[in-house]
């Protein structure tokens, strides 16, 4: 059996797979207050979720492999005590080092950004305490090597805000450069085994003495995997509170115009981008049952006369980038299925935009859509999006990062 563990923005969640790769066994774990995370909140989940797997399972794991948010980092001394504060993934007030990192690496979208992870290692070891620090570690890392006793080691896919070369692989000269990157960890292959489980961890919990502990992922690339996913031109669309597009490609696209970069997945890319627009803009008008009724009255083969482009704010990013891009939601019709009709249609236009921007900048042909996210569930909004891809659209068997973790550890890399 193996085990993931998935670190997302509001709690923990764990998964472990059967030999046939169904769900032995789940569990989720909230965070006590998700919009202040501490290191000690995730150490917390981690302990409760490995109390929490039942004997017969523990006793049986393989493997165990973590996901967690993408850019959330901390630093910690050679005993794994964190140094500094954990900056989350949305943090953005490493402005000043974005900025300078743009003079020094152009305009890459990545590492330019105040919520990369380089741009927070330049904020974290400018602050006073830098001196008691061993590692440089993302989310993921930290608590991984709470599992298996090995600091300073990630994999490549939480390592890309962070400025690693995902092509050569390798860390840029002129990040090697920088001040303190020293502290900046080893990079190996998601999913591949960094060693054994920590002795005293498999006899607090009942876990084999042999399980093998792997170097983890990000949770929106755990999220594809679990998905199933594995022929290029295949794309993955989550349905959120944002709108989240990804495609397996045999190409790499990097177009920070578009907010659109590429994790590496084996030889081949998984590409994509995120507009602002989502399942968020319909819950400032509905709830669940509403939307569930109002969707009854939608006939799904009809087009709605209304050219809606529904933003929460204005501003977009992909698959235009317009950062004063208004939201269009008038004229606003009497029936609210109508409107809703509108709405959907105008997601609909917004996810097959996205997916023509990635074939304009060199993605294969789309084949077929899987959809995970709450949206997912609407089967009217489904048939929306079927017709204006023109590819057949599923919803994904298996949604949950922790599973898609789980079947990382199994495969033993990717």
């Amino acid at each position: 059996m193996y085990l993931g563990l998935d670190f997302g923005t509001s709690g923990a969640r764990a998964c472990a797979l059967a030999a046939d790769r169904s769900t032995a066994w789940e569990l989720r774990v909230p965070y006590a207050n998700p919009a202040n995370q501490m290191p000690e909140d995730w150490r917390s989940a981690l302990l409760q979720l490995l109390g929490a797997i039942p004997p017969g399972i523990a006793g049986q794991l393989r493997g165990i492999a973590i996901d967690a948010t993408s850019a959330t980092v901390l630093l910690c001394d050679a005993q794994l005590t964190p140094v500094s504060p954990a900056l989350l993934y949305n943090d953005s007030r490493a402005q000043a080092e974005a900025g300078y990192l743009r003079q020094l690496a152009g305009n890459n979208a990545l590492v330019g950004s105040a919520t990369s992870g380089l741009a927070k290692f330049l904020r974290l070891t400018a602050q006073p305490g830098n001196d008691q620090a061993h590692y440089f570690m993302h989310q993921a890392d930290w608590l991984t090597a709470l599992l298996s006793g090995q600091p300073g080691i990630t994999d490549y896919h939480n390592a890309l805000k962070t400025g690693y070369d995902v092509a050569q692989l390798r860390w840029p000269d002129w990040i090697l450069a920088l001040p303190h990157a020293h502290l900046l960890p080893e990079v190996r292959v998601p999913g591949s085994v960094i060693g054994g489980i920590r002795p005293a961890l498999a006899a607090r919990f009942g876990i084999a003495p042999a399980c093998a502990i792997h170097a983890g992922t990000t949770d929106s690339t755990a999220a594809f995997v679990a998905s199933g996913i594995t022929e290029t031109g295949a794309g993955l669309t989550s349905l959120g509170t944002t709108l989240v597009l990804k495609q397996l490609s045999d190409t790499r696209i990097e177009a920070p115009e578009y907010g659109i970069y590429s994790h590496r997945l084996g030889d081949r890319w998984l590409v994509g981008g995120a507009s602002n627009s989502g399942a968020g803009v319909l819950r400032q008008f509905f709830d669940d049952p509403q939307l569930a009724e109002l969707s009854r009255h939608i006939n799904p083969a009809t087009d709605s006369p209304l050219n809606y482009y529904p933003l929460p704010a204005p501003g977009e990013r992909f698959p235009y980038a317009d950062p004063q891009l208004a939201p269009r939601l008038e004229p606003r019709p009497v029936d609210d299925a109508a409107f809703l009709h509108g709405l959907l249609q105008g997601l609909s236009r917004i996810e097959a935009a996205g997916y023509e921007r990635l074939a304009e900048l060199g993605a294969p042909a789309l084949k077929r859509v899987v959809s995970t996210g709450g949206g997912a569930k609407n089967p009217v909004w489904q048939q929306l999006r079927q017709r204006r891809l023109g590819v057949p659209v599923s919803i994904a068997d298996h949604s949950e990062a922790a599973y898609g973790t789980a079947l990382l550890a199994a495969r033993e890399g990717i």
